[in-house]
């Protein structure tokens, strides 16, 4: 088995990973901005399903490329001024996405909703984990290449 059993074999035309709570102070790449474990291990996950497009799902700022310059922010998903579905849908459209096929989502219950919002039909592989403890093993296998522990 490999590492995209965890997603039944495709290349996902989209990947969306969330952002983090850890981040730089200073104006920075998307890429770089977020230096949390969680969002290092959604990515190196993300990097190794090979993703025709890779997007970071920010909590004030909706969808980002890698190569985005952003502030440094704190928001959370679920506060107040935080990224909506209806954003998320503005900014699919925008930028001509909205109608992908395959398109997997790493992450917690609120960022998979919300990708969700906009791609229905998107993986969550992290769907049925038990905590962020479980969650960072899927990761790493994913990333390593492992079969997924089915329970």
């Amino acid at each position: 088995m490999t590492t995209n059993d965890y997603v039944d074999g495709f290349r996902p035309e989209l990947l969306v990973v969330p952002c983090g709570s850890r981040k730089l102070g200073w104006p920075a790449r998307a890429a770089d901005m977020y230096v949390g474990s969680y969002h290092r291990a959604c990515r190196q996950a993300a990097e190794a399903l090979q993703p025709e497009r890779l997007l970071i799902l920010s909590a004030r700022y909706g969808l980002l490329d890698l190569d985005d310059v952003i502030e440094p922010y704190d928001t959370a998903h679920g506060a107040a001024g935080a990224t909506t579905a209806r954003l998320l849908l503005e900014q699919a459209t925008e930028r001509g996405i909205v109608h992908l096929d395959t398109v997997v989502a790493l992450g917690g219950a609120r960022h998979t909703a919300l990708v969700r919002s906009v791609w229905p039909h998107a993986r969550t592989p992290l769907a049925g984990t038990r905590g962020m403890g479980e969650q960072m093993a899927r990761l790493a296998a994913m990333r390593d290449g492992r079969a997924p522990h089915r329970g």
